[in-house]
């Protein structure tokens, strides 16, 4: 017999929800997009200026900023410069990202208190 695994939407709406968290997956999965989301909360900035932030490669920075562009969470607006200069903004949709960026951010303080704790007592055995 099949080990079941209870979904906590119900077994209704378990292939649908797999389907929505992957789309969810597609759009800010990876190492980068969500550090870039929250550096650009803090204000718009210039490419330069992301790469030095991030502290990410340029190639990386540009494949990035072009998928969450794409995805509507990123403008980007060339300025009347000379050299040309390309400032990156979050756009009012990426606001829809705050609950998930906050449930991570508190996910991930538990987990590290709690890496931190296993490892303290692993040492003291």
């Amino acid at each position: 017999m099949a080990k079941r695994h209870n979904c906590i939407l119900g077994d209704d709406e378990c292939s649908k929800a797999r389907l929505t968290i992957q789309d969810t997956l597609d759009v800010v999965g990876g190492k980068w997009k969500l550090i870039l989301i929250s550096i650009l909360r803090d204000g718009k900035m210039r490419f330069r200026e992301l790469t030095r932030e991030a502290g990410i490669s340029p190639r990386i920075l540009s494949k990035e900023l072009q998928e969450l562009e794409m995805n509507g969470l990123v403008s980007r607006t060339v300025c009347n410069t000379r050299p040309v200069s390309v400032e990156y903004a979050l756009t009012p949709y990426s606001e829809t990202l705050n609950e998930v960026i906050i449930a991570m951010h508190k996910w991930g303080k538990q987990h590290r208190e709690k890496v931190i704790d296993d490892s303290l007592l692993d040492k003291q055995k």
